[in-house]
């Protein structure tokens, strides 16, 4: 099939799409991306595939250790009404629609703020993570990822995290090298919380016997 043949087809799927009721037309425009993405040379990279849902079927996690505060969440505000959504929400499946990876305020202003709301028809833009990295644990540690690649994130917020995957055994290096900590780091979240038992594999713990 030649390049004019394929122009063609696709200005009969544009023809057929104009006719279509909003919803109708990003449902349809969603399938065709998805099945285009699946035959794409950069299916493996998320960005490929960027999809509208309706803002009610993606839900924030709770975790979560990044804060923005108010004049930059106003500025985000500003930033997503005059320019447009520029970045889509990150996501993983899940049997209610979508959870929130990263984007947590980009996801909240598409849901609260009316002028951005009504202008998406309620819909938001996402991407999914790739499906290999769907556990608590993976999602945790994305999220983490995506915060501290911008150097935001609440340091009693990540002690808790840090505990968290502990408690699930994992070591520290591997929190270290999943969270892109140091060891000092690391060790210096685990003193936040407090809790004597995430230190029983640690070498110095028989001194406090």
């Amino acid at each position: 099939m030649d390049d004019i043949k394929v122009m063609s087809i696709i200005k009969e799927i544009k023809d057929y799409l104009c006719k279509l009721p909003v919803d109708k037309n990003i449902e349809l425009q969603n399938k065709i991306k998805v099945e285009l993405h699946s035959v794409s040379p950069l299916k493996n990279e998320p960005a490929d595939c960027v999809v509208w849902v309706k803002h009610e079927n993606v839900y924030a996690n709770d975790y979560n250790p990044n804060s923005v505060a108010p004049p930059e969440m106003k500025l985000l505000i500003v930033s997503i009404d005059s320019d447009g959504y520029t970045q889509p929400i990150v996501t993983m499946p899940c049997e209610k629609g979508h959870i929130v990876i990263d984007g947590f305020h980009r996801h909240k202003v598409g849901k609260e703020i009316e002028s951005v709301k009504n202008r998406v028809f309620g819909y938001l833009p996402i991407v999914e993570i790739r499906h290999n990295r769907e556990n608590r644990d993976d999602r945790i540690a994305s999220t983490i990822r995506h915060n501290r690649a911008r150097g935001k994130h609440l340091i009693s917020e990540m002690s808790n995290i840090v505990a968290e995957l502990a408690k699930k055994n994992w070591s520290d290096e591997k929190i270290s090298k999943e969270l892109g900590m140091d060891a000092d780091e690391v060790l210096r979240l685990k003193q936040i919380t407090g809790l004597a038992e995430l230190f029983s594999d640690e070498e110095f713990s028989e001194a406090w016997e």
